[in-house]
């Protein structure tokens, strides 16, 4: 049976790691740094690939005219993309990353070149509280600003999720004097509400990543992420794919088997003061 390839969920390949992007695909095999500090190889035959899943939270080397990174994905059967926009990009909290407006810009071209729009879904994730002076902010109303852009380009697929603060992402907070707030689970679901009802105004399907909790609000499903039964109904040739869980994920997450060929070594620049993965605090 042929293999999802993840790219990936350690770093932002497509952004700020093209050429080696493109070199593997060419080469049609990666060497990867696992996490647990062995390197394996990846088949990238394309008679090998089932799906090639994209994360990213800035698509333009894939969108951009005469990209290398678009032309060697040709020969793959299916992409699809999971494309993050918090609307915090461009500020203290993402300085890496455009502008929310920038990225609803690529949207047109991104569906263009996946085929149809049910091959991209967009993460709000994560939704994060945070004091300044006396006043508390977080950006869950800033999906009423991104919505609209959504359902124009015929997306429909909304992860959410809270930020979980692991002690690394605390130390990066605490030495950027970054005063995060993590309320209890009655406040967040107090607050997706306001998400709920932006969704079934535009015509949007919500998702919950690795928090079973938010799947409290009807209205709210528990996410498969990378989804085998939704990637072989999606495929061209409805080929079949594996459904099993991913054992290597979160016991919440609901992500069928990929094999991821990023490096957390890889470091990634968008500088996301709530990254778990980041190596770099």
């Amino acid at each position: 049976m042929k293999k999802v390839i993840s790219a990936s969920r350690r770093t932002d390949l497509v952004a700020f790691f093209p050429e080696w992007l493109v070199s593997v695909f060419k080469k049609e095999e990666a060497r990867v740094h696992g996490p647990s500090g062995y390197t394996y190889a990846v088949n990238l035959n394309p008679s090998n690939v089932h799906s090639v899943v994209l994360w990213s939270k800035n698509f333009a080397n894939l969108v951009e005219s005469n990209s290398d990174m678009g032309a060697v994905l040709q020969k793959y059967d299916q992409l699809f993309c999971h494309f993050t926009i918090t609307g915090l990009g461009d500020t203290f909290i993402e300085r890496g990353v455009p502008p929310y407006g920038t990225s609803l810009s690529q949207l047109g071209e991104l569906v263009e070149f996946v085929g149809i729009p049910e091959r991209i879904t967009i993460r709000f994730d994560p939704i994060i509280y945070w004091e300044e002076g006396d006043e508390v902010r977080t950006n869950i109303f800033l999906f009423e600003k991104i919505a609209p852009s959504l359902h124009r380009n015929g997306i429909k697929n909304i992860r959410i999720s809270f930020a979980q603060w692991y002690k690394k992402a605390m130390r990066r907070a605490t030495k950027h004097g970054f005063h995060f707030i993590d309320p209890p689970n009655e406040r967040k679901l107090e607050d997706a509400i306001s998400i709920v009802r932006v969704a079934q105004e535009w015509g949007l399907d919500l998702f919950s990543c690795s928090q079973d909790f938010l799947a409290e609000i009807p209205e709210i499903r528990p996410s498969f992420c990378i989804d085998g039964n939704l990637l072989q109904r999606l495929h061209p040739d409805k080929e079949a794919v594996s459904t099993k869980k991913d054992r290597t994920q979160r016991a919440e997450c609901r992500c069928t088997e990929s094999t991821d060929i990023g490096s957390y070594s890889q470091f990634c620049p968008h500088s996301c003061i709530y990254c778990y993965a980041n190596p770099k605090t």
